[in-house]
């Protein structure tokens, strides 16, 4: 059995495929290009205030449950788990309020106090969304899809049945008759950067995992979960090291050989998994003769997710009004959309998502005061968009737009402040055109022929991340690495079988 891993990245999908290996016995060695674990989800610290720059609210938490379990430990020595009952507060354009919880009965409730025709439609287009993922769970979410067997136990039926050639808006303007009901359930498209009016209804299985299934916070951060799947991986035997950034993936035939690092040196292995972006691993990372014209060209050409634009914003004030998860919603949902994935500009008019993790954890921010995560969508990166030239002034209009929606006295409060850019994103994780989410579904085969967690033309390398199958998101890219492992397995299978 080969041995000796090297894992490119400990982003999520880093981490967790260097826990399960490390613990099945391979010498494993993560390089990580920054000086943290984590990749996206990370944190910063300042002036006593704690900030998640990555996801900021946990779902499917069986998926990261059965990492520490195949790893023979107790997920509950590293992580405290806090359920939110009130999942998110919406602020809409005209005054009206809607609390999110994860109970439909007081949901309802409320719907029928600002859109009672939708209210009755409400519990439809859950169950509606249950069945979704019900028929897509194990189909795709759960199933390497490497090979025609991949596909011989499922119901050809229930592949007929997953709404995949009409849109997420489509759908959704099906059952609901309000603008708000509307723009509430095209939001979650947004989980995996793509536009509800491009995406397949599919996508419509997201409202399911959050409000079904249930979200969760974790004690002192999202961030604690890299920290405790780092803290695993080393505990199986992986070695990480930091600031060591690759340049080059070395080949023999058909064979990863080797990596080479910035600084020269080179390390030999018989086992290669990237979490690296995919884009950036066949164009930037391979040598350009090992991957084929039409495989670079096909690529190129993927779309990827939309960006963000983010402000970190600790301030001496609280506000009633906020919960720990709040969404400031745009007089026009459409134009937004197009503005970022037609025009590929800065809506002047956006939703605006605030994390307010200090409601629910005083120890992020000072006594009275708030840290606010603020993320507006971004398109990814084009020449029609300079950050340097805009990000002040953008920065100013979402101040001006919270200000004018509760958040009196905004800008005066704030005492510890940073932006991060498309730019940044690009620049720290090497993501594609500065994507957050990988790849965009906003086709209809977008979201199932995303790169597959093992490269065909090379007998060892695999992927993992949210750029690879099945997608982005905790427990998805935490998936990735269970296929990549699953696939690994089918290997050494295959090899004792001649």
């Amino acid at each position: 059995m080969s041995k000796k891993v090297a894992i490119i990245g400990a982003g999520i999908g880093g981490l967790a495929v260097a826990s399960l290996l490390a613990h099945k016995g391979y010498e494993v060695t993560v390089f990580e290009k920054n000086s943290m674990p984590g990749g996206k989800m990370n944190q910063v610290e300042m002036g006593g205030y704690r900030f998640d720059t990555g996801p900021s609210l946990l779902t499917m938490p069986f998926v990261l449950q059965k990492l520490f379990d195949e790893c023979e430990d107790d997920i509950d020595n590293y992580l405290t788990l806090i359920d939110l009952n009130l999942l998110c507060r919406y602020f809409y354009p005209d005054g009206v309020i809607f609390d999110n919880y994860s109970d439909p009965d007081k949901s309802i409730q409320q719907i029928e106090n600002f859109a009672p025709k939708d209210a009755g439609s409400y519990q439809k287009f859950l169950n509606y969304s249950e069945e979704l993922y019900d028929r897509t769970a194990n189909a795709f979410l759960f199933n390497p899809l490497y090979r025609a067997r991949d596909l011989s136990n499922l119901n050809f039926m229930d592949l007929l049945r997953i709404d995949a050639f009409t849109s997420v808006s489509k759908k959704v303007d099906s059952y609901f008759s309000t603008p708000y009901l509307r723009n509430f359930f095209k939001r979650f498209t947004t989980y995996n950067g793509s536009s509800p009016f491009k995406a397949p209804a599919t996508l419509n299985v997201i409202p399911h995992v959050e409000l079904n299934q249930g979200g969760n916070y974790v004690k002192g951060g999202l961030y604690k979960i890299a920290e405790s799947i780092h803290r695993l991986a080393e505990k199986q035997g992986a070695t990480f090291r930091f600031n060591a950034e690759v340049k080059t993936i070395h080949q023999t035939e058909k064979r990863v050989s080797a990596i080479e690092l910035t600084d020269g040196s080179i390390f030999d292995t018989d086992l290669l998994f990237s979490n690296a972006d995919a884009t950036e691993t066949f164009l930037n990372l391979l040598p350009e003769n090992s991957v084929s014209k039409r495989r670079r060209s096909r690529q190129k050409t993927i779309e990827p997710s939309c960006s963000g634009f983010v402000m970190l914003l600790g301030c001496r004030k609280k506000w009633t009004s906020l919960k720990h998860h709040n969404i400031f919603f745009s007089n026009d949902y459409k134009r937004e959309f197009e503005d970022i994935f037609d025009r590929k500009v800065m809506p002047t008019d956006p939703t605006i998502y605030v994390a307010n993790t200090s409601a629910t954890d005083p120890d992020d921010a000072p006594n009275g005061s708030s840290n606010l995560f603020v993320l507006v969508n971004a398109p990814y990166l084009t020449n029609k968009q300079n950050w340097d030239e805009i990000e002040n002034t953008y920065r100013d209009l979402l101040i001006r737009n919270l200000e004018e929606r509760s958040l009196i006295e905004l800008r005066e409060s704030i005492e510890y402040q940073k932006v991060i850019t498309p730019n940044d994103f690009f620049k720290k994780y090497k993501s594609n055109k500065g994507s957050i989410y990988g790849t965009s579904s906003n086709n209809k085969l977008s979201a199932f022929v995303r790169p597959r967690n093992k490269e065909r033309t090379f007998e060892n390398l695999y992927l993992v991340g949210g750029s690879t199958h099945p997608g982005g998101g905790i427990p998805l890219v935490i998936q990735s690495a269970f296929n990549a492992v699953s696939l690994l397995n089918r290997s050494h299978k295959k090899r004792r079988m001649y």
